[in-house]
């Protein structure tokens, strides 16, 4: 089957080569700049093919040669040559199958990332603002920028909420695995006793949606402005700065406070429920599909447990691939590639069963 892709790739990449020697494409500069751009993007997998076909050829030629040859020294040097030359081979159709699967669209975009504290009262709270250091870290090692749209903070500096956006090349491919629910078994700070407590917290991550793809009318807003309060309800900030966003056709309810500009506050309120209107519509359209193809699609709900940070183990295990780690300090330091690429092996490896 992928030999079938991968030479059709190969057809139109000739087809295209010939096409741009046209002078009637050469002088039609948008129609040229389309071919050179798609020239560019399939020419890494063109090349990779003609070099497993000049392997395949050479293998060949050996095997015709090894029919003939008498000299025992030197059939045995054809057999440890024809045992490399399968292993490369071997090796670039594996390449190649992975560079044949379809990329997610949304992989390259910015991301948003929600965090609320689940079952744990203010230990829960307290994990939220762990995992917000955690993947603000991460995001540092990865050269993003991070910036946070809307917080609720505790009195202990933990967050019942809060939600940040994550701007940087690729963001969306590497945050998507860290939807679900995030437990942690240790001693809470608020825990007298000394004994080991279980809390949770969900975390939501959405692709930036923009303007284009999410069209929201101003008659289906619904824009309230109040007082930003702080702790315990007082009021920080003398003028009517923060903003509810209510979108009347979903009932969706997205509030911001963290800004003094009330202007501020209102675009980063769209920003957020632009994401969850695209999600809300991918997951419709993935909900349809499944029930056309009678499949239970369940990896990645928000509803599954995930991942478990264990205190007392100094234990990281991440349920969905059974994978353990046992430096709980580093990954909370936003040491997460072993485990997001981990992931994404997976993710390829189902992928790739699907190529043949």
């Amino acid at each position: 089957m992928w030999r079938e892709k991968i030479e059709a790739i190969v057809r139109q990449y000739e087809e295209l080569t010939q096409r741009m020697a046209d002078p009637a494409v050469i002088s039609d500069m948008t129609r040229y700049r389309d071919y050179a751009q798609t020239l560019a993007e399939i020419e890494p997998l063109v090349s990779k093919y003609r070099e497993y076909q000049k392997l395949e050829r050479e293998l060949e030629e050996e095997r015709a040669l090894l029919k003939v040859e008498k000299d025992p020294e030197m059939r045995n040097l054809l057999e440890e040559d024809m045992v490399r030359l399968r292993d490369a081979i071997d090796k670039l159709a594996g390449e190649i199958k992975i560079m044949l699967l379809p990329r997610d669209p949304r992989d390259e975009k910015d991301t948003l990332v929600e965090i609320r504290a689940g079952t744990g009262g203010e230990e829960a709270a307290l994990f939220v603002a762990d995992l917000f250091r955690m993947y603000s870290r991460y995001a540092e090692r990865q050269g993003w920028k991070i910036e946070v749209m809307s917080a609720n903070p505790t009195e202990l500096g933990g967050f019942k909420e809060i939600i940040f956006a994550v701007e940087g090349k690729g963001a969306y491919s590497k945050f998507k695995f860290e939807s679900g629910v995030h437990r942690v078994q240790r001693i809470p700070i608020t825990e007298a006793g000394g004994r080991i407590h279980t809390s949770t917290a969900t975390v939501a991550v959405l692709p930036e949606a923009d303007e284009v793809e999410v069209e929201i009318k101003p008659e289906e807003l619904r824009i309230d402005v109040y007082r930003s309060s702080g702790h315990g309800g007082q009021s920080v900030n003398t003028t009517d700065s923060a903003v509810r966003v209510t979108h009347i056709p979903t009932g969706m309810v997205v509030t911001c406070q963290d800004e003094k500009s009330q202007h501020k506050n209102k675009a980063k309120a769209l920003r957020i429920l632009r994401a969850r209107l695209l999600e809300l519509e991918r997951k419709t359209q993935k909900e349809e599909i499944d029930r056309e193809r009678k499949t239970q699609i369940g990896t990645g709900e928000r509803s599954e447990r995930i991942r478990t940070y264990n205190f007392p183990q100094n234990r990281v295990t991440d349920h969905r691939i059974n994978l353990t780690l046992y430096r709980l300090e580093s990954v909370l330091e936003g040491d997460l590639e072993e485990i997001i690429e981990a992931l994404a092996a997976e993710e390829r490896a189902k992928m790739l069963e699907k190529v043949g």
